[in-house]
């Protein structure tokens, strides 16, 4: 019964009640009406309650999140600064400073501009970096990767000048091959263009311990090679180092077409074929499970998942299989760039689906995560 319906049946039956009407002062009849308002909405908020109680009070939910602090108690992560990791591309180019058209807002740097660019981040509260390295000058790949390494390279000289300059931040270093190599692809290449598997794990543990040597204190491999996680930690634990060196794997990286941006970002489009044979299949879920177990056995400290708002389920399944492992996830370029051109579309705001798509990334699971967002959030956190 609506609540003007039940009013109404209230007062015929008040009527009957009290018999013939009789004249009487304005003053009453109004006082008498209230007096009948009031006894309904008691009857009406009784009735609820009835409904309510009559059933399983444990279904009432509303009052646990109407108030904004309260909402924000529900959640089992809440976003921090300290979760955020900021991808930068690093140029061999001191004073460059290019804009990536499709990566939105981000830019490649030479160190001559990204230290100035660093510092405005770091006060505002950025606690992590992880670098790519990007090789512009002529000659600078080949078919080793010879450029990965370089004491003078873009990586080697950016761990070193931000330890100096930034004592505080935590520096994560990219290990791969393919932004230094003339193919493009994740490692060293056999006669008939697939991967030398062995030769790709020596040559990539070798830049991760350059890394490490240089004051890197995560080292992060993506090239998805067989066994590279057990030969970095080797290395490390052989050079004294596995005491101070984080090593997160990327024990889940798909392949697929989200990738876009980034490699118009580090210049490290495939020259031929593509990626399929190494990175994982997108609907392999049970070969992501079985990657990550490994790479845990190996001696991982930290488990990523890449990409991270298509594999929620992935970055589930990796906090099920690494408890007591850090889960980090990898907001890639693609996802960054299809939020921007949404909002660009007018189909969301913004801001709201930054913050929609990461909570959604913390409630599967990941207590990491890397992002192009990291800029914004460090303001929008404040706010």
């Amino acid at each position: 019964m609506s609540f003007s319906n039940l009013l109404q049946d209230m007062a015929i039956r008040e009527r009957r009640q009290q018999g013939p009407a009789t004249s009487s002062i304005s003053l009453a009849s109004t006082a008498d009406d209230r007096s009948t308002i009031s006894r309904a909405r008691s009857y009406a908020s009784t009735a609820a309650t009835s409904v309510s109680i009559s059933g399983d009070i444990s279904s009432q939910l509303h009052g646990g999140y109407h108030h904004p602090l309260a909402r924000s108690w529900q959640a089992e992560r809440q976003l921090t600064k300290s979760m955020l990791i900021y991808p930068v591309f690093i140029s061999d180019l001191e004073d460059e400073e290019s804009l990536i058209p499709s990566l939105p807002g981000q830019y490649r740097y030479g160190l001559n501009k990204f230290i100035p660019f660093l510092e405005t981040l770091v006060r505002k509260g950025l606690r992590s970096v992880m670098l790519f390295g990007v090789p512009m000058a002529p000659g600078a790949k080949d078919a080793l990767g010879t450029a990965a390494d370089d004491p003078k390279g873009p990586v080697i000289s950016a761990i070193r000048l931000i330890r100096q300059r930034f004592p505080s931040l935590f520096i994560c270093t990219d290990v791969c091959l393919c932004e230094y190599t003339n193919h493009g692809h994740c490692g060293i290449l056999r006669d008939d263009g697939s991967l030398n598997n062995q030769l790709s794990v020596d040559r990539i543990s070798d830049v991760a311990i350059a890394y490490a040597q240089a004051g890197a204190h995560c080292v992060a491999p993506s090239d998805m090679n067989d066994g590279r996680i057990r030969a970095i930690k080797l290395k490390l634990i052989e050079e004294g180092m596995a005491h101070r060196t984080v090593l997160m794997s990327y024990a889940a990286k798909f392949s697929g077409c989200l990738y876009g941006p980034f490699r118009d970002a580090a210049g490290s489009v495939p020259s031929f074929g593509d990626r399929k044979c190494y990175q994982l299949p997108p609907g392999g879920r049970g070969l992501a499970r079985r990657a990550i177990v490994r790479d845990i056995g190996e001696g991982a400290d930290i488990i990523m998942v890449k990409p991270a708002s298509q594999y929620l389920d992935i970055i589930s399944d990796a906090k099920e299989l690494g408890k007591d492992l850090p889960v980090a996830a990898y907001q890639v370029s693609g996802e960054f760039a299809m939020i921007h051109a949404g909002a660009k579309a007018g189909v969301f705001d913004l801001k709201t689906m930054a913050f929609e798509s990461t909570e959604g990334i913390l409630r599967a699971g990941a207590t990491i995560v890397i992002t192009y967002f990291a800029p914004e959030f460090l303001d929008w956190l404040d706010n």
